[in-house]
């Protein structure tokens, strides 16, 4: 497979927009600790839920994931979700 010239220009243009990111983010956490460990508590829904998700994909939660289903079942998957969110007891008094 051989990439055309409109390919890579997506390509760039998709790690120029990322490394544009992260100098903007960079930019302001060097202001404060707090700014560094909690972006000035304004972050928008959606960039922390993708920062959620990302982290979800990292080495060692497929590991544990493999070790809860294996001991528990199935349902052990939602021990890990669970675990972590209220959102599994949500409605429950």
């Amino acid at each position: 497979m051989r990439l055309t010239i409109i390919d890579w220009l997506i390509i760039g243009l998709y790690f120029a927009f990322n490394v544009g990111i992260g100098f903007y983010y960079k930019a302001r956490a060097g202001s404060s600790t707090s700014e560094f460990f909690l972006s000035g508590r304004n972050v928008p829904w959606w960039l922390a839920g993708t920062s959620m998700v990302a982290t979800t994909f990292a080495a060692d939660t497929p590991l544990a994931v493999t070790g809860f289903v294996a001991k528990n079942g199935i349902a052990g998957n939602w021990i890990l979700r669970c675990s972590s969110t209220r959102a599994c007891g949500a409605g429950r008094r």
